[in-house]
């Protein structure tokens, strides 16, 4: 019998601490939007608000780490490039929101995985189709 590293290796999203931990990964992410001056440019794409941002980024990441497809079964596929088309996203922006991310996880902790770095770098692969992004006319 083969072990697949899946057998061996609890998902990301048991790691983290499942719902709670993502929660606290997602507030700290806002939190850092909301206070930090150097991102205030990504801040201004989102609404004053960032109670639905909260959530939505609560539901991608609990399936994309692992969990249950929250997002998917509410919005369906994420489809992030569609989703993001009505903003212009460039390089600065998406530098800034993976700022956000990175200092979020820093703040988190490293309990939950090998390597910060490597969760970056996979957010990082997630996020990079929006280099570039233009709005629509």
């Amino acid at each position: 019998m083969q072990v697949t590293h899946s057998e061996t290796l609890p998902s990301l999203y048991d790691r983290v601490g499942g719902e709670v931990g993502i929660q606290q990964l997602v507030d700290r992410f806002y939190d850092i939007m909301d206070s930090l001056p150097e991102v205030e440019k990504t801040r201004k794409l989102h609404a004053k608000s960032l109670r639905g941002s909260r959530r939505k980024l609560f539901m991608f990441l609990s399936g994309w780490m692992g969990g249950p497809p929250l997002y998917a079964e509410k919005y369906g596929h994420p489809r992030l490039r569609r989703r993001h088309l009505p903003f212009t996203i460039g390089t600065e922006e998406r530098d800034q929101w993976m700022l956000c991310m990175e200092l979020a996880l820093i703040a988190f902790g490293g309990r939950a995985w090998h390597s910060r770095g490597d969760v970056a770098a996979d957010l990082a692969m997630t996020v990079n189709p929006h280099r570039g992004m233009q709005a629509l006319p």
